[in-house]
């Protein structure tokens, strides 16, 4: 046998002189002595010239390569012992004539090359591909993860030179094939996203692994770049439809916001239990969705299940669930600031009734008792303690004031329409325009969500859109945006586009106009709508277009592309045609929209290159470049930590507009998810220099606890109240916030993410953005006179329950183990989807992170998401323990 160091003419490295070669062989066990001289025979009688005995020792080499790469903690024996005649054999491969014995070596080292190879040499795919045919599993799991590794590299070298790959895709099916028959879905998954072929996948999975493989899917998606994580998504589509797991589908399908896959759901599936089920997970993500023949065929059916996707039931479930909680007693706004707590100081100055803290009470009042249909101030009778009728209320507060108290009453009595609508008529009949305003808006609180074949919100507001007063306008006007949000109404277009362009319509009747239609219209990418926008800004004077409320213009028109990434672009170019005063703001929150909830990276970049800069004074656009930053990284926790993290350096480096802005973004990624680190942020920004820096910080510290209850922010700020007593915008503002932490008696939340984080619903953030965008400036909108738009918040409010129902919709009680959600995905075998759980009994709470199972294996749930309405079947094998 030659000495293959002189013999080998490769990059191999030169065998040790003799002496530490021999003190090798003296450690090695006499088993390994064995192996590596008998396979040191093998590589000799391998280049013998007679091809029986080449068969034989290729054979013989082959299977004990072949027995120990099973496993693969460490190198193999027999890849450690041939590694010095790699060399030999690749440069007698090259001499070999064409025949079997030639492709039998070349598996060999196409084997051998796995752990031999130079980098970036991708010669194991190499020799695969000059090989024989056979099964690349039976070499083992890590040789064939090798190859997957070797393929996307040769693809992308072979696409950039446009040569043939049919050859890479054979080998692909069967590293597929592979890959899904052994648990290893998410590795055949990124092969297949590494040759651009996902479409594969579909003729791959099976029963057994679908689940699993959509579940990689659809969590891969939230990191690719578009338009990728749309096909990724489709093919998720594609496989639940295939395994008829439809309430899956359907899920994917909003998400994907295609109403095509929705409608195709609805007549792929023919199980009445099932569509009541997509109902609710429609009526839950607030879109307007209109059932038809095709999708249900007989009359009565449809008329249940649309009557589910309307809402028209939320009210009895909400109140089933305050019932079974015990929270419905009424609470008023002294039991929320729980003065009594306090040092004296505080409590003593807070008995005065000043027209600002009767306006505070009013909406604390307003969301505490959200829903409840009762409460201490607007709906009290008249001999009740608290002083007199409800009447009385009302005139506590001056002017404006007037119209968020009678608007109060609409969100007492939310989603109950009949109830509500009764009660708010006998404000109709005032002589005061400001409390007729707060009916009209009340009106669309009550309505919001819900929608009815009758439309009365509509029936009772367009009237008043066109009356002389501009604060009824206002109101009804925001009434039809609240009430229509997201039903893109063709009539309420019709009434409301022209007031955008009438010449006489003051400036805060057009910035609620298009607030509306933006609402209305939201993420619908409406042509005419944008262009009354368009128009409507271009009209603006040069002193108009300073003012904060022209600022609702631009956003307006981001409403209608949210979500919707290059939809936008067309609109972006028209808007660099703008006055400079508002040009780089419309920029901003253009961008911003049109990428909210998309996690996109770039766009988070260019955002933070604008906050980035120092500029002098006046200049506005920063503010919601922060808010954006916040809209685009909320799409999933990776994002959003990191965002937080950039967040804190803009605090340190950033001017005081910036500075302005960042809690209100602290606000947004975390809302009704209170962060222990997030708090103490806003905790330390609320005691801030800057007073709308404090204002803002406030806010947020109500945002994140928003529906929660959470002990730890409620004495954050009954502190803040003590410590701002003779302050009373600041006051104002504690007071908000302590409403909203205790939002609806700790039963609602506002996080417009729903179905485990994974869907997000388009009314609930843009009633969220907006607000925030109203708080940008502080003083004149919500310490202003339009401290009404606090009320859009109610777009996002939702119970945040899991109600579990029977086959005739009657709750029924079963209990369930609610935990702190973990991620699985990827994760062999049947990991656990919940930690540290505790089980209840239904209807129960589910926080910012929870996630709830059934502890029963009687029931069978229809949505695979448990969380607001699940409709459970009986499971028809399940056996009662004797």
């Amino acid at each position: 046998m030659s000495d293959p160091k002189n013999d080998a003419g490769t990059s191999q490295p030169k065998a040790p002189a003799n002496d530490p070669k021999k003190k090798e062989e003296e450690d090695l066990s006499e088993e390994d002595l064995a192996l590596k001289q008998q396979l040191e025979l093998y590589v000799e009688r391998v280049q013998d010239s007679d091809p029986g005995l080449q068969k034989v020792a290729l054979e013989s080499m082959r299977h004990e390569i072949r027995t120990s790469t099973s496993s693969m903690t460490s190198v193999p024996k027999p890849l450690k012992f041939l590694r010095p005649h790699y060399g030999t054999l690749k440069s007698f491969y090259v001499t070999m004539p064409d025949s079997n014995l030639k492709n039998y070596l070349a598996d060999i080292l196409s084997v051998l090359a796995l752990t031999m190879s130079a980098e970036g040499e991708r010669e194991s795919l190499k020799y695969r591909l000059l090989g024989s045919e056979g099964d690349i599993g039976s070499w083992g799991h890590e040789y064939v993860r090798n190859l997957a590794g070797e393929i996307s590299q040769e693809y992308i070298k072979r696409q950039s030179e446009e040569a043939p790959i049919e050859d890479l895709m054979e080998l692909v099916q069967q590293i597929v094939s592979f890959h899904m028959k052994h648990n290893a879905e998410p590795e055949a998954v990124d092969l297949l996203m590494e040759v651009e072929d996902l479409d594969l996948l579909v003729e791959h999975v099976d029963k057994a692994n679908f689940k699993r493989t959509c579940l990689y899917l659809t969590s891969a998606a939230r990191y690719l770049p578009g338009p990728d994580d749309m096909l990724v998504l489709d093919i998720a589509y594609t496989i639940y439809l295939k395994f008829e797991e439809f309430a899956s589908a359907l899920q994917i399908a909003l998400s994907l916001d295609n109403m095509q896959h929705v409608r195709q759901v609805f007549t792929s599936c023919d199980n009445q239990l099932k569509k009541m089920q997509f109902c609710y997970i429609l009526a839950r993500h607030g879109i307007t969705f209109e059932l038809d023949d095709e999708m249900v065929a007989d009359d009565e059916d449809r008329e249940a299940l649309q009557d589910i996707i309307n809402n028209t039931k939320l009210s009895e479930s909400y109140l089933t669930l305050a019932r079974d909680i015990e929270v419905m007693e009424s609470k008023s706004p002294e039991d929320i600031y729980k003065a009594h707590l306090l040092d004296g100081r505080a409590s003593t100055g807070a008995s005065v009734d000043s027209a600002r803290q009767n306006l505070a009470a009013t909406f604390v009042n307003a969301f505490v008792n959200a829903g409840f249909g009762q409460d201490k101030l607007m709906t009290a009778p008249a001999d009740s303690s608290i002083g007199g009728s409800t009447g009385n209320w009302l005139f506590k507060n001056k002017e404006h004031g007037k119209t968020s108290a009678a608007a109060s009453l609409g969100m007492i009595l939310l989603w109950d329409v009949d109830s509500g609508l009764a009660q708010i008529d006998k404000y109709f009949h005032s002589n005061d325009n400001h409390v007729i305003a707060g009916a009209l808006l009340g009106v669309g609180i009550v309505n919001c969500g819900v929608k009815n074949d009758c439309d009365p919100a509509l029936a009772l507001l367009s009237e008043y859109i066109s009356k002389e007063d501009s604060s009824v306008r206002i109101g009804a006007i925001m009434g039809l945006g609240i009430a229509y949000a997201g039903a893109q109404n063709e009539q309420i277009r019709s009434s409301l586009t022209p007031i955008l362009n009438d010449a006489k319509a003051p400036l805060d009747v057009i910035a609620f106009t298009a607030i509306s239609l933006g609402l209305i219209y939201v993420g619908s990418c409406n042509e005419e709508v944008a262009q009354a926008i368009i128009f409507a800004l271009m009209d603006r004077s040069e002193s108009e277009l300073g003012e904060p409320l022209t600022r609702l213009l631009p956003l307006a028109l981001g409403l209608l592309y949210l979500g919707k990434q290059e939809s936008v672009e067309a609109t972006a170019e028209v808007s660099k045609t703008f006055n400079e005063k508002i040009r780089k703001y419309c920029d901003m929150t253009l961008l911003s929209c049109a990428y909210a909830g998309t996690g996109n990276v770039l766009k988070v970049q260019n955002l933070l290159g604008h906050c980035a800069q120092h500029l002098e004074k006046g200049e506005t656009h920063q503010g919601p470049a922060v808010l954006g930053i916040a809209m685009v990284a909320m799409a999933e926790e990776l994002g959003l930590d990191m965002s937080i993290r950039s967040l804190e350096h803009l605090l340190q480096y950033g001017e005081q507009n910036i500075r302005r802005a960042v809690p209100l973004a602290l606000g947004l990624l975390c809302i009704s998810n209170p962060k222990v680190n997030v708090m103490d942020t806003l905790s330390r920004l609320s005691h801030d220099s800057d007073s709308e820096v404090a204002m803002a910080a406030i806010i947020s510290l109500g945002l994140i606890g928003a529906g929660t209850n959470n002990a730890r922010i409620a004495s954050m700020l009954r502190n803040l109240s003590s410590y701002y007593y003779k302050d009373a915008s600041l006051l104002f503002c504690v007071r908000i916030a302590q409403g909203l932490v205790h939002l609806g008696k700790g039963l609602l939340t506002l996080n417009p993410y729903h179905s485990d984080r994974f869907l997000l619903s388009p009314t609930a953030l843009a009633g969220l953005v907006t607000m925030l965008h109203a708080c940008l400036d502080m003083k004149a909108m919500v310490l202003g006179k339009y401290h009404y738009i606090l009320y859009l918040i109610v777009l996002a409010m939702q119970p945040r329950m899991l109600m579990t129902v029977d086959e005739n919709l009657k709750p029924l009680s079963v209990s369930v183990r609610v935990g702190q959600a973990v991620d699985v995905v990827g994760q062999a075998g049947r990991p656990k989807t919940i930690t540290g759980f505790q089980t209840h009994s239904t209807p129960v709470l589910l926080a910012a992170c929870d996630r709830a199972e059934l502890a029963t294996e009687k029931y069978i749930p229809l949505s695979p998401i448990l969380e607001g309405h699940v409709i459970l079947k009986e499971n028809p094998e399940y056996r009662e323990d004797s």
